[in-house]
């Protein structure tokens, strides 16, 4: 997954796609020929190898230094909030609706200081197509930007993860691939059969303390 790089930069999501592939279905993976069996496999090594790369790894502190200044730019906008909500559009993602819905209610349900709401005055997007860099979060960290979700890797890896862990990243929280399956934000490292989609303990206390007091 992808972290910003600026105010509103991208930064990779589960990682490099290999090709390019039709919304047939955003959430079935059509049944693998041999040929497209390895060209499944070959994204995934891609995707893998960039996530173990020096790019990622600046990426991945630029993220934080970028969080930590919207922090606290919305700690001293609103000194006394408590939970904060905010709005998000997923007009631009139709295809990935119900992942979308699932993912609102996986956050929604697990964290206390900040709420996810579709409509309103939206604060960050969801879009869906196609990318050879995968899926991604373009966001300041803190509720702001947008997430694209790419047609072909929502085929291989499981959709609800990869949408709830992009997510994640809107809410605050960083990569780290090196993960186990039960870490949201360990993403694509685990594999294509990991299919969790809901953050551990850690993750949901990082959230909490990230929107603490707004």
């Amino acid at each position: 997954m992808r972290h910003p790089r600026s105010v509103l930069a991208t930064a990779l999501g589960i990682g490099l796609a290999a090709a390019l592939a039709t919304p047939a279905s955003a959430a079935t993976a059509p049944v693998a020929s041999p040929a497209s069996a390895a060209s499944t496999a070959a994204a995934a090594a891609g995707w893998a190898a960039y996530e173990k790369s020096g790019e990622d790894t600046r990426a991945t502190e630029a993220f934080i230094q970028a969080i930590q200044k919207a922090v606290a730019e919305k700690r001293a906008a609103n000194p006394d909030a408590r939970v904060v909500t905010v709005n998000y559009s997923a007009a631009g993602a139709p295809s990935f609706r119900n992942q979308i819905a699932r993912s609102t209610q996986v956050w929604n349900s697990t964290v206390t200081n900040v709420k996810l709401r579709e409509g309103g005055s939206p604060s960050f997007t969801y879009r869906e197509g196609n990318d050879p860099r995968g899926s991604y979060a373009s966001t300041d960290g803190h509720g702001r930007g947008y997430i694209f979700l790419d047609y072909r890797q929502n085929q291989i890896y499981n959709s609800n993860r990869v949408t709830s862990h992009e997510t994640g990243h809107v809410l605050g929280l960083r990569d780290n691939y090196s993960g186990p399956c039960s870490e949201l934000m360990s993403g694509g490292g685990p594999g294509p059969s990991c299919q969790n989609d809901t953050p551990n303990s850690a993750e949901r206390a990082r959230v909490n303390q990230l929107w603490a007091n707004g």
